[in-house]
């Protein structure tokens, strides 16, 4: 009797779980509390494998050896806790996949940053001519790919969620860009179960992996001594020497050789952070990162120094959308919390006419006052419910307006622009008032301006 494996969610995650499961002979049921996009119907369909939509039924997945569960469904939902209480073994698509791959992984978690770090790491591996493929949080499924090809490497962008149900996935190198308070409705409100959450990338590593991270940022550094990392360690910080690793100073950015073992602190590379594709400190922390990883791969500086300066941004991540009448218009609908959109008004050096606002998460506006008063002239909601946006800012700035879509936000912000502003949607919020995701919103957006 083949094991029973069930899948449940079936989005692109789940979908390539399914081709993977059947591929290894296991008996496959997928089952979808909501609708399934026709494309992964067809797919399902055309590969024979049961599935059910729009609802779970506890017969058809209750009798499961295994559940594949999708990182959007949470603990407490009523069909997790019924598999929980007969000692079902539940896990993510990260954990199963890396079952049946022999390649080496790179690792990116982070609450900020790790889609941008995942990018780059992947550009500059590509670039100097590995086999990999790239997956996690973002493009195409990793067990799909597992399934249909044969990559030498992997670079992986990890949520907290998807990192929640690994046990034995064990990454070659962990980046763990930063953390901050985030998805907490998911960790009981517990900040320190998130942050736990995050550390998991690091718990199966040996002494032969590779551990990097941020020593600027308190809470990693905090919880370094209270995880057990068996990797070696390898920090990244700015304006601040250090022996090992990378780091930024006047400027200039200088990676050292960590694969040197009898000499660490010799400069492997060196460069002025302006040479950067990508602005402001907080792509120079994703490019630290990135690069300290492709040095310990063994890539050339001149390889590691040609891809930081020709990377292309991801979409909706301080993505130019246009200038138009001298005023630039940049899209950051990623941005769903407030620690990404300090990121976002930091690196901006024009006056700022902001648009921001969605469905709050809980978000405390205090740390980016000293930004908005530096830097913003305008602010344009985009939501709903702007209440709390008001509180926080409505003394700070000139001007505070309410919108309730992506157009009316752009042609108000239009109409406040002046020659040598940007116009940022930056939003602090999720999106699900009025959009679908933040690719929604970031889409509309550039749809909006492209209309001006």
């Amino acid at each position: 009797m083949n094991k029973r494996i069930v899948i449940l969610g079936a989005g692109e995650s789940g979908t390539g779980c399914a081709i993977l499961a059947l591929q290894k002979g296991y008996d496959v049921f997928v089952s979808d509390k909501g609708e399934i996009k026709p494309a992964y119907v067809e797919e399902l369909e055309k590969i024979g494998v049961a599935f059910e939509q729009n609802q779970h039924t506890e017969d058809l997945i209750l009798n499961a050896d295994e559940i594949i569960k999708s990182p959007g469904i949470p603990d407490k939902a009523d069909i997790i806790v019924a598999a929980k209480a007969k000692n079902i073994s539940i896990i993510s698509e990260i954990e199963f996949a890396s079952r049946y791959t022999n390649a080496k992984h790179v690792g990116i978690t982070g609450t900020n940053g790790k889609t941008t770090t995942t990018m780059l790491c992947y550009h500059i591996l590509q670039k100097a001519g590995f086999n990999v493929g790239l997956g996690g949080n973002i493009g195409k499924s990793y067990a799909r790919q597992v399934a249909e090809n044969d990559f030498e490497y992997y670079v992986l962008e990890l949520s907290s969620f998807q990192l929640d149900n690994t046990y034995t996935f064990r990454p070659n190198i962990a980046i763990l860009c930063n953390i901050t308070p985030d998805h907490l409705d998911r960790y009981n409100y517990e900040f320190q179960n998130y942050i736990d959450s995050k550390f998991r990338i690091a718990m199966n590593q040996t002494k032969d992996d590779y551990f990097i991270y941020c020593a600027d940022d308190q809470i990693t550094v905090k919880n370094l001594s209270t995880h057990k990392i068996d990797a070696q360690q390898l920090p990244f910080a700015y304006d601040k020497k250090l022996e090992k690793g990378a780091y930024v100073l006047d400027k200039e950015f200088h990676l050292l050789d960590n694969n040197n073992s009898t000499n660490n602190n010799t400069h492997y590379l060196t460069m002025f952070i302006n040479d950067f594709a990508l602005k402001g400190i907080h792509n120079s922390y994703n490019g630290m990162a990135a690069a300290i990883a492709a040095n310990v791969l063994n890539i050339s500086k001149e390889n590691i120094r040609e891809s930081l300066t020709d990377f292309q941004n991801v979409e909706h991540r301080l993505e130019y959308v246009a200038t138009i009448g001298g005023v630039e218009y940049i899209n950051d609908s990623k941005a769903t919390n407030v620690n990404s959109t300090w990121y976002a008004l930091e690196s901006m050096d024009k006056p700022i006419v902001w648009i921001v606002g969605g469905v709050d998460k809980g978000n405390d506006y205090e740390s980016l006052l000293p930004m908005v008063k530096e830097k913003v002239k305008v602010i344009v909601c985009l939501g709903l419910d702007n209440t709390k946006i008001h509180a926080a800012f409505g003394k700070h700035v000139d001007l505070m307006l309410n919108t309730s879509s992506a157009e009316e936000a752009v042609k108000v912000a239009k109409r406040f622009a002046a020659k040598g502003d940007v116009v940022l949607l930056s939003p602090a919020c999720a999106s699900f008032d009025l959009f679908a995701n933040y690719e929604d919103r970031g889409w509309q957006y550039k749809a909006a301006v492209k209309n001006l």
